[in-house]
């Protein structure tokens, strides 16, 4: 369970008092992906289907938002899942997580519907959010939420093209599907995303035919929804495989290579030889060297 005012990021309280009167009740703005946030989300409150890690907070504060919901994505390891949440108080952002078990990740809407907030920075708690609020409320009661003080400094997620041990194997680490490129066809692509569709839109699964594709399965959630990627992607006969949320932080590409653990496959990827259970270096290094 998690707990509301974490301090892991040094979070600090806001000025404003909790018993806080409700001055702007619009509508939130919901978005499947925070990467879909542009001009319009400036001065709104977003509900995001995005897990709650550093990069998709970075968007959420580039384009403007006076608040944030995001998805918990399981907290995951080193808390990768909410750490974005968390930094933005540091900015006066409000900003909370809906709790994966309770709503799909990738589903703005459904967090509407279903979710409930399971972590919530000083920022959005002193606006009367707290764990187990419901995300609809929690989004009227971020309506009075000020706009941020500032701005997170830029993140810039990262993608690297290699050759698995010297061999012609490449791989792309891609710390989000939306670097995934049409190019990267035929390659190993290790992304940090979660494996839930967006807007369950199997058209989103991946942007290329990949010989295998990585993603996080954000603790699975409702409805297993942070794995929905890997069986549309056996519809297209691409290898996909998920690593646990506790063994790989959410958002970064590198910690699912270095100490990911295959928790979840596909049936190309099964036939192709991926275990789950094992580390997902050894399984590609086995299965393709």
């Amino acid at each position: 369970m998690f707990l509301s005012s974490w301090n892991l990021l040094g979070t600090r309280k806001s000025s404003t008092g909790q018993g806080a009167t409700i001055a702007n009740t619009s509508t939130p703005l919901p978005l499947d992906s925070i990467t879909d946030a542009g001009a319009r989300a400036r001065g709104r409150v977003i509900v995001s289907g995005s897990h709650g890690g550093l990069y998709p907070a970075y968007l959420a504060s580039r384009a403007g938002a006076k608040a944030v919901v995001l998805n918990d994505a399981g907290g995951g390891l080193e808390a990768a899942g909410i750490a974005g949440v968390l930094a933005l108080a540091e900015i006066g952002m409000a900003a909370a997580a809906a709790a994966h078990h309770s709503c799909r990740i990738g589903d703005a809407r459904d967090a509407l519907a279903h979710g409930s907030i399971s972590a919530v920075n000083s920022v959005a708690e002193s606006f009367g959010v707290r764990v187990g609020t419901t995300v609809a409320d929690a989004g009227k009661l971020l309506g009075a939420a000020p706009l941020p003080s500032g701005s997170l400094p830029e993140i810039a997620e990262t993608r690297r093209l290699s050759q698995l041990d010297g061999s012609n194997v490449d791989i792309v680490l891609a710390d989000s599907a939306s670097l995934v490129v049409k190019e990267d066809a035929g390659r190993i692509v290790i992304t940090g995303s979660h494996g839930g569709l967006i807007g369950g839109d199997p058209t989103r699964a991946l942007k290329a035919a990949a010989a295998l594709g990585v993603f996080n399965d954000a603790g699975y959630g409702c409805g297993a929804a942070g794995t929905t990627r890997l069986p549309a992607l056996d519809e297209l006969g691409i290898a996909a495989v998920a690593v646990a949320h506790t063994s790989a932080r959410i958002g970064d590409a590198a910690s699912a290579w270095a100490t990911g653990v295959i928790s979840c496959a596909n049936r190309t990827a099964h036939a192709a030889g991926m275990k789950i259970g094992e580390p997902l270096a050894a399984a590609v290094r086995r299965v393709w060297c």
